[in-house]
């Protein structure tokens, strides 16, 4: 039969009620059969109803009131071969101009277009046996029948023609033993060709219930994967555009499995795409998963002894069509958990409602009630590039939660539970874009979503640090600026409170517990410039008192006052916390 029903044909079962011995005229039992869409297993039971007609007008009328249930068609009329012509069945008015009886002569047996005023696709369907033309069935359409269409009309064809003929059977057999053979043989050819046909539609109802009972208990590609190997018998398989193993199902599965390279890859995708449907590789039938003509997946059967028949042909294309529709959908709910996410880091980088934050958070599988992280990365030359944000997001997931991600400017910025590890991501990020010029700035740690904005800020200063400094590419940690934390603007007294905690926070600790002056030492000392002696006479103290002290600062602060950096940070330590902070411990 030429098309296959597509997916959109569900498994309809006619009202059993229905359908009547149809050994009679409609007017007489009733309709035979409700005018419901047909689908395999309504074709099947339309079949029953045909093939217990007796009477070959009457075949001829069940058919045609069955086409407008097919699709979009119309019924315009029903012929019967009698002898050298055709002869319309009686009791059919489909409400549409008539046929010109003459065109159908003019046919000469063979199937082809007839003309109708007010119709823009008109057909006249042979009915037809191994003896030749039993009659014809006229339909028409406000346009041509798709792959679906074809393949019911085909279908309605071929039962309406065994019926005729079986039916022809059942007539007063002659007395020429020769006729009577030839019947036989017309009826047993007629029955064979039933037979066949229930077979086939009975294997695509089976087909199309269990992908469709997939669907229904909403699984995935996982879930299509396994339905396809339990219907056909050979192991099944989706992967993913680039050839990454997504899903298997069935025995004899590679381990590892194999990557194909990219070249060979889009080859491959080429090839498969210039057919219509499933298309044989080596020891693999291949379908592409593309709705919309965007390509998302590769489904396949592995055939290694080519096994495969017209049944698994079938199953193959409804299983892809079934995983098409999962892809798109995965897709768009991906699409719309991207948009709430960089909606949500968006708001919080701004500063907004903590509550609010909270639930929407875990509306898309986010907890922020765990310690996060800013980080802020600029690569020239990527900013505005989807793939930058991807790499981005790749190089800082780990185990825990994804990283929540957006863009602002020429700039990825992501919050993040994991510290990033030093130069980890710089390295990995450098990997993957193919050159090591880009710079990461990582705030402190950030324990509500109030915080994120002032982690933001340190993000970005940590980050301007990087690129003005003379080594402009790698990573910059805002609690390692130093000085270079409280030169920048937008500062306040907490800022600089920090500042002065960190660089002397053992000293003032130590002063409170021991009612010593070492803070005040070392302030006095830089003072005077690190002179012992004009230090010792500030602080009215022996120069060997003055040395000793120094060493205990040392050892307390862990801290050497020999280098340069620290010098300069303990010392503006030293200026804040007397003249801004006034000395407070």
């Amino acid at each position: 039969m030429a098309g296959r029903p597509s997916q959109r044909v569900g498994p309809h079962v006619p009202d059993q009620g229905a359908i009547r011995h149809p050994g009679g005229t409609a007017g007489e039992r009733g309709d035979p059969l409700s005018l419901a869409p047909l689908d395999p297993h309504g074709l099947l039971l339309l079949s029953h109803a045909l093939f217990a007609c007796a009477e070959r007008s009457e075949i001829v009328r069940l058919a045609l009131r069955q086409v407008s249930a097919l699709g979009p068609y119309h019924a315009e009329a029903g012929y019967l071969a009698a002898g050298a012509g055709l002869v319309r069945v009686p009791g059919h008015d489909a409400g549409a101009p008539a046929v010109d009886d003459a065109q159908m002569t003019e046919l000469g047996e063979a199937d082809g277009p007839v003309s109708l005023p007010e119709r823009s696709w008109n057909r006249a369907f042979g009915l037809r046996d191994a003896g030749g033309l039993l009659g014809y069935i006229v339909v028409s359409s406000d346009s041509g029948p798709d792959e679906q269409g074809r393949f019911l009309l085909a279908t309605l064809v071929g039962l309406t023609s065994a019926a005729l003929s079986l039916a022809a059977t059942r007539s007063p057999l002659p007395d020429n033993a020769g006729e009577l053979v030839r019947l036989r043989t017309e009826r047993d050819t007629a029955q064979q060709r039933l037979d066949t046909m229930r077979s086939r539609l009975h294997s695509q109802r089976t087909v199309h219930e269990t992908l469709a009972g997939v669907a229904a208990r909403g699984g995935g590609e996982h879930a299509i994967t396994q339905a396809l190997y339990e219907l056909t018998g050979l192991s099944a398989l989706v992967e993913d555009r680039f050839g990454n193993l997504r899903s298997w199902a069935g025995p004899d599965r590679p381990d590892p499995y194999p990557v194909r390279s990219s070249t060979r890859q889009e080859e491959m995708l080429r090839q498969v795409a210039r057919e219509a449907g499933p298309v044989r590789i080596e020891d693999r039938l291949i379908a592409l998963a593309r709705p919309r003509g965007d390509l998302l997946g590769v489904l396949a059967l592995q055939d290694p002894g080519a096994t495969a028949d017209e049944h698994t042909m079938f199953a193959l294309d409804h299983a892809q069509r079934s995983l098409a529709q999962e892809l798109m959908h995965m897709r768009e709910l991906t699409e719309v958990e991207l948009r709430l996410r960089r909606q949500l880091i968006d708001d919080l980088l701004e500063g907004t409602d903590e509550t609010s934050a909270y639930a929407r958070a875990e509306a898309v599988g986010h907890d922020l009630r765990r310690t996060h992280y800013v980080v802020v990365v600029h690569w020239p030359g990527n900013g505005a590039d989807d793939s930058f944000t991807r790499a981005v997001e790749q190089a800082t997931s780990t185990t825990a939660t994804r990283p929540l991600i957006t863009r602002r400017g020429d700039r990825v910025v992501l919050l993040t539970e994991a510290r990033p590890d030093d130069d980890a991501v710089h390295a990995a990020l450098a990997r993957e874009l193919g050159t090591p010029e880009g710079a990461i700035g990582v705030s402190t740690c950030c324990d509500s979503p109030n915080g994120v904005p002032r982690c933001y800020q340190e993000a970005l200063r940590a980050l301007k640090v990087r690129q003005n400094s003379r080594r402009r590419s790698g990573t910059t940690f805002f609690e390692d600026l130093g000085l270079y934390r409280i030169l920048g603007p937008g500062n306040d007294l907490r800022e600089l409170e920090g500042f002065v905690r960190e660089w002397l926070g053992r000293l003032i600790d130590y002063d409170a517990e021991h009612d010593t002056e070492l803070v005040e030492t070392l302030s006095r000392y830089f003072d005077c410039g690190g002179n012992y002696d004009d230090a010792a006479a500030a602080l009215t103290v022996h120069r060997s008192t003055l040395r000793y002290r120094l060493q205990r600062i040392r050892e307390i602060s862990d801290r050497d006052l020999a280098d340069v950096d620290t010098r300069l940070n303990l010392q503006v330590a030293t200026r804040v916390w007397k003249i801004i902070l006034g000395g407070r411990r």
